[in-house]
């Protein structure tokens, strides 16, 4: 499908989930990231001034902060900058105690930062009246490279079907910033995090292998134990049925 004619079907997809659901607008995490721009191009092109990007600081990189900023000014996007540093400190402290072993770069704590997220949108929706766009793309999705009930929790999942590379394309077509589509993704959790590094391979790798070409099958092994692992986030909790 090209560029052109895949943008012109996600913007239609967006004003329809949106506004059947009754809501009159998109809202949306943008991170200055690759793939939180695109849906920050497609909410403007879907939802005009009734969409809202928030950006939420939370001890990540500053350029970060800065690229989705240049984004927003670019393309006369809304945003709203609110810092969670100071929120993320204090719930920490909180759930470990004054004299508690906190550690701000452990698993369990930098998964609080995308909740928080999550959290903050929702509210910003519910003042609005706007729907939550999701930022994941499948590439992700499907082997859990994402937190759950964190970037997770959303209304709707645009780039849900689209592999990294796809993404990366669909970037190019819509003029994401050269800043933002040229350098390594990383989720921002902490200093020098970035995306390839921590799963051990390429997106182009992993693209390769969910496409089903022939990749190594060490890769292979990694990346179904990985989809294995991670099978819980994609599935609602279960409910006990009574008989």
């Amino acid at each position: 499908m090209s560029p052109e004619k895949l943008c012109r079907e996600l913007v239609d997809w967006l004003k329809d989930m949106v506004f059947s659901s009754g809501g009159r607008g998109g809202i949306y995490g943008l991170s200055g990231g690759l793939d939180s721009a695109v849906v920050a191009l497609l909410c403007k092109r879907a939802f005009g001034a009734d969409c809202l990007a928030l950006m939420m600081p939370c001890f990540g990189p500053k350029t970060e902060l800065e690229h989705a900023v240049l984004l927003a000014e670019k393309f006369a996007i809304p945003y709203k900058i609110v810092n969670l540093e100071g929120v993320f400190t204090q719930l920490l402290q909180a759930l470990e105690g004054e004299k508690g072993q906190k550690d701000p770069q452990s698993m369990a704590a930098v998964n609080i930062k995308p909740r928080l997220r999550m959290t903050s949108l929702y509210y910003w929706s519910a003042r609005k009246h706007y729907r939550v766009i999701g930022t994941g793309n499948k590439s992700e999705i499907l082997t859990g490279y994402f937190t759950k009930h964190g970037d997770s929790g959303v209304d709707l999942e645009p780039l849900g079907d689209l592999l990294k590379e796809e993404v990366w394309t669909l970037a190019d077509y819509l003029g994401v910033p050269r800043e933002i589509t040229a350098k390594k993704p990383t989720a921002g959790l902490w200093k020098g995090q970035t995306d390839e590094v921590e799963m051990g391979f390429s997106y182009k790798e992993l693209d390769s292998c969910l496409r089903g070409e022939q990749t190594e099958p060490a890769l292979q092994e990694k990346i179904a134990a990985l989809q294995q692992a991670s099978a819980h986030k994609r599935t609602m909790p279960p409910i006990f049925l009574r008989k």
